[in-house]
């Protein structure tokens, strides 16, 4: 990548006062907030199509809300880890610039393996916009495709990371709609009978949105709308443009087990693939696997297989060959496909010896003097949460070791070595958080399993380590993780998902201040659908912008939380530069 220099015309002090106007997360007026986001534009290269310009913005006094453009987020100084000093702007120079997507979700509504019925306990179990989520990311790479670049350095993105969960239920026809979504193509985003729609929102069941009918469901007592013509507008196929920028994909627990919580031992591939499909459940059958999938996933394959014999209305659907789940080699070898390629890289961070040993993870360069690397943090044990086998966390040490010209042993002793020396940006599906399921792999049951904690204490073991990107939670987190040692200390990046408001994707800037410290600079970004929508409109804009509506308005999920704060929004994360 090229080096990028810029001057500014705003001051150190000037840019410190605004961002602790920020105090608490609030402002104290509408004066105090104008300041601060001119004080952002000034530190910006550009802020056009980011949440720095402006933001979708819930109005109106009923139970369904509509959306509006609001005021932009203002950049929010992070010196959780290093001071800012006050010449930073003038001396900046872009190391990397990249773009994270994480928890596209892509869903097949109509398969035979959902639980729907499940949602009043289990939020992702039904959502009543997931018929629109291949569109959805197709908005998303729109508004990628349409940035120049990282808005405070102005370096081009030199890549695009998707950090799992790409998938919502491991399914091929799912993996298809990904790769296509990213590469480029025409998808039909259905499946079963292609001249009709075979799933719950159209079951007349009170528990589900029926958008076409004018049936008095749960969801239309919250106000939401009828929608003449919504499924088969939703079924039908459209041309997404595929991102213009080199795309590579890490695997989460929804790419690799049924539902993203159930191990995948090969039982239920005939029901994925079959003709009957399970609409609802009463109450206490309903509430039983709702807790076995949070707690034991054995008892809860055995459950719904009791409920598809006898516990509710089954419907008939058309068999599918497509909906059969794939494995972990059989996702590494999609990603190989030519027709997949896009922008590239080939194989998009998997490569033969992936497809061949199921092995998910790799280390790939994203900028001169930056290093990559991507983990499969997933359990197929079961459970939603995540943890590392020992060959793995063996093979990333070794890979941080090669590429460090020093790092410090378990007892903090310095040490020398390495044939490289690159800053790192480590990549995963689970956060430190969620990484604590430590269930034996049943493909390799005689391997210890490591947690979020144990994953940590390694990265702070190697100063090169600046960031370590991830999703999962669908909820938008910065931790800080400091260290007595300066150049031990690194920032953990979680970014909400794109299925659930506030349906976000985060570019990522690290840039060199050239005074011993490095600025992350984190800014999110929602795709390029229009706020406003139209009822009536079931257009791909129509529908774009529909999406982000509804899933504000799903009654189930909880968008003031997985917002976040303003301190895990547009952010500059000061960090200690690695010595040497």
């Amino acid at each position: 990548m090229p080096a990028y220099n810029r001057r500014q015309f705003i001051t150190g002090a000037s840019a410190a006062a605004a961002a602790l106007a920020f105090g608490g997360g609030r402002f104290a007026s509408a004066a105090t907030l104008d300041r601060a986001l001119a004080a952002t534009a000034t530190r910006a290269v550009r802020t056009a199509g980011t949440t720095l310009e402006q933001v979708a913005t819930p109005t109106g006094s009923g139970a369904y809300k509509r959306l509006q453009s609001g005021p932009g987020w203002p950049l929010v100084v992070r010196t959780d880890l290093a001071a800012a000093a006050s010449t930073r702007d003038d001396r900046r120079t872009a190391l990397a610039s990249f773009v994270q997507f994480t928890d596209l979700h892509l869903v097949d509504t109509e398969s035979p393996v959902r639980f729907e019925y499940l949602a009043r306990y289990l939020d992702s179990a039904y959502r009543p916009h997931e018929a629109l989520t291949v569109r959805g990311a197709s908005s998303l790479v729109e508004r990628v495709n349409s940035l120049p670049g990282g808005p405070f350095t102005g370096a081009p993105f030199s890549l695009v990371m998707a950090t799992g969960d790409n998938t919502d239920n491991h399914e091929r026809i799912e993996l298809d709609w990904y790769l296509t979504v990213m590469s480029g193509g025409q998808i039909t985003p259905n499946s079963g009978d292609p001249n009709r729609y075979e799933g719950v929102q159209d079951s007349g069941s009170e528990l589900y949105w029926n958008p076409e009918s004018s049936f008095q469901d749960t969801y239309k007592s919250h106000g939401f709308p009828q929608v003449s013509g919504f499924l088969s507008a939703a079924g039908s196929r459209f041309t997404a443009p595929g991102l213009r920028t080199p795309w590579y994909t890490t695997v989460g627990n929804h790419d690799d087990s049924i539902e993203g919580s159930l191990p995948d031992l090969g039982l239920l591939n005939s029901l994925y693939t079959g003709d009957r499909k399970l609409e609802g459940c009463d109450d206490a059958d309903a509430a039983k696997l709702a807790d076995a999938l949070r707690n034991d996933p054995a008892k809860a394959v055995a459950q719904l297989a009791r409920l598809l014999a006898d516990g509710g209305p089954v419907r008939e659907v058309t068999a599918d060959p497509r909906r059969i789940p794939f494995t972990p080699k059989e996702f590494a070898q999609a990603h190989l496909n030519p027709a997949c390629t896009g922008p590239g890289p080939v194989g998009h961070g998997f490569t033969s010896d992936a497809a061949a040993s199921g092995k998910l993870y790799y280390a790939f360069p994203m900028s001169d003097g930056v290093l990559g690397i991507s983990l499969d943090t997933t359990n197929r044990a079961g459970f939603a949460d995540g943890s590392l086998g020992t060959a793995q966390l063996n093979w990333l040490e070794a890979v941080l070791r090669q590429h460090s010209d020093h790092w410090y042993d378990t007892d903090g002793n310095l040490v020398r070595g390495g044939s490289s020396n690159q800053l790192v940006v480590v990549f995963s599906h689970h956060t430190s958080g969620s990484m604590g399921n430590l269930l034996p792999d049943p493909y390799n049951p005689f391997e210890a399993r490591h947690d979020g904690n144990a994953l940590v204490a390694l990265l702070q073991r190697y100063p090169n380590v600046v960031a370590w990107v991830n999703g999962h939670t669908h909820q938008n987190q910065i931790t800080a993780h400091g260290h007595a040692v300066p150049e031990r200390a690194f920032w953990e990046i979680n970014t909400a998902s794109h299925i659930d408001y506030p349906q976000h994707a985060r570019i990522i800037e690290i840039a060199d201040n050239g005074d011993g410290t490095l600025s992350l600079f984190t800014t999110l970004v929602e795709s390029a659908a229009r706020y406003d929508t139209d009822f009536g409109d079931t257009s791909n804009a129509g529908l774009a912008a529909l999406y982000r509506e509804l899933s504000y308005n799903d009654p189930y999920a909880t968008p003031a939380v997985k917002l976040g704060t303003p301190a895990d929004h547009n952010t500059e994360l000061l960090l200690a530069k690695p010595r040497g």
